[in-house]
């Protein structure tokens, strides 16, 4: 811990009230990026961004895209790694209106039904207020001290909730400005309000559909049927065939590049105590469905995983039918962990289909999309300082957990750039993400602010 961190704290504390007030100026601007009818308020909030860095001592560029444009700000203050900060200012539709108990872009404090106090308003937790505890703490520094403590560059894109169809290219053709030693992102959540957690891994993604044909036609059951093929029953066979008795995926090679976790790590991930009761009772399940030697929260979030999100083939309509239909479909994804190669676990999966298909079927395959995992190795010395500095602002060990969805952007980082990234967050399960009344607890903001605060002071000894 440096000399100037318990002022710079100090300073966070005694500027809450304004913290908050600038948050919610940002939190006014109605940048939903999805809609075009919203495109001037996305400048707005870019515009917001870029100023309120410029504020701050950064160089602050509000750059165009295809779509709504992007805030690069860069400082070469302070030492130690060169850090890239990366958030999104555009928020999601507010849609049904109706639910909103206040105006969406009217952002208001308010009280939990257990007495947390909040703040209430479209983007308040994703990721305005979230980027904001970032930018506060900066702001702390900047005040006690006169300089950043770390090199700090910040991309704050304004399509995240609409796919992000332009960062990637955005990335690409300025990697050269936007490669740093290492990459930080707020956008994730805390395991509960009182304990925090490093997000060290994201699964990656293989996309399939699968499309069986049999006979050129949709087939009288009662003339063909015992003669004729039916491409529901190979297909249910196929991929029922994906998976042992165990629940481990039986496609040859789908566990190459898996590894398995440090004993400290999984000692971490038992202490936390997830229970299928916990988890999967409030959606009416009680069994896990996963490999059975692993605990519940490693099926969740450091296993690979094959589901199938779709089937669909013959008469689907009210009352009876009696066929036998030509063509069945079925929706594929993967989620992979760790170094499994995208491309590989796609070529395995169509040679998995094609050998277990009658004579008489023929297979066509359609990719929606992959990407690879992301991983954080345990021993990079700036995940251990990022875990005791969020083990001295929330008085808990911190976490680190992996997170079971994807994030393309931190795979972009990663193989554009050459990357790691290191993700922080402070939302919780209730904030109501993508819901009406999204809300971000005044604890998550302030001890948030505290929080990058300590870490980047960190980093920078």
């Amino acid at each position: 811990m440096t000399k100037q961190l318990d002022a710079v704290l100090a300073r966070i504390d005694a500027d809450i009230d304004n913290s908050v007030g600038r948050l919610f100026d940002f939190l006014r601007i109605q940048s939903i990026s999805t809609d075009p009818a919203y495109a001037k308020h996305c400048r707005a909030a870019a515009e917001f961004v870029a100023k309120d860095l410029t504020s701050l001592g950064f160089d602050a560029t509000i750059r165009p895209t295809g779509g709504h444009p992007i805030v690069v700000a860069k400082s070469a203050e302070g030492s130690g790694p060169r850090v890239l900060f990366y958030g999104h200012y555009d928020v999601q539709p507010v849609d049904p209106l109706v639910l909103w108990e206040t105006p969406p872009f009217e952002p208001r404090l308010s009280q939990t039904p257990d007495g947390r106090k909040c703040i209430v308003a479209r983007g308040a937790c994703d990721d305005k207020g979230q980027i904001m505890t970032f930018i506060e703490a900066c702001r702390a520094y900047k005040t006690v001290t006169g300089k950043l403590p770390l090199p700090i560059t910040l991309m704050i894109e304004g399509e995240e909730e609409c796919g992000s169809a332009h960062l990637f290219g955005f990335v690409k053709d300025n990697a050269a400005e936007l490669k740093q030693d290492l990459a930080l992102i707020c956008d994730t959540s805390m395991w509960d309000p009182a304990t925090p957690m490093v997000t060290t891994s994201i699964r990656g993604l293989v996309y399939e559909q699968v499309n069986v044909t049999c006979a050129d036609r949709d087939l009288h059951s009662g003339l063909f049927g015992g003669g004729a093929q039916n491409p529901i029953r190979v297909l249910s066979k196929v991929l029922n065939a994906m998976w042992d008795d165990n629940g481990r995926v039986t496609i040859p090679h789908f566990y190459d590049g898996v590894k398995e976790l440090p004993e400290s790590v999984k000692a971490d991930l038992k202490s936390l105590n997830l229970t299928p009761e916990d988890f999967l009772g409030p959606v009416g399940l009680k069994v896990p469905a996963g490999e059975k030697d692993r605990m519940l929260i490693e099926q969740i979030s450091t296993r690979p995983t094959a589901e199938i999100n779709g089937i669909m083939g013959g008469y689907t309509g009210e009352g009876a039918k009696t066929v036998i239909p030509g063509k069945a479909m079925a929706k594929v994804s993967f989620r992979l962990v760790d170094d499994q190669d995208p491309e590989k676990i796609r070529t395995e999966f169509h040679k998995f289909v094609r050998a277990r298909l009658p004579a008489d079927c023929t297979v066509e395959f359609g990719n929606f999309g992959s990407a690879p995992a992301f991983s954080l190795s345990f021993d990079r010395p700036e995940l251990g300082k990022a875990l005791g500095a969020l083990k001295d602002e929330w008085g808990k060990k911190a976490i680190p957990v992996g997170e079971g969805g994807s994030i393309p952007i931190v795979s972009d980082f990663k193989r554009i750039l050459g990357m790691d990234t290191i993700m922080v967050g402070f939302a919780l399960d209730d904030d109501r993400v993508h819901s009406p009344n999204e809300k971000f607890d005044m604890t998550s903001f302030h001890k948030g602010t505290r929080s990058w605060a300590r870490i980047l002071d960190a980093m920078s000894a």
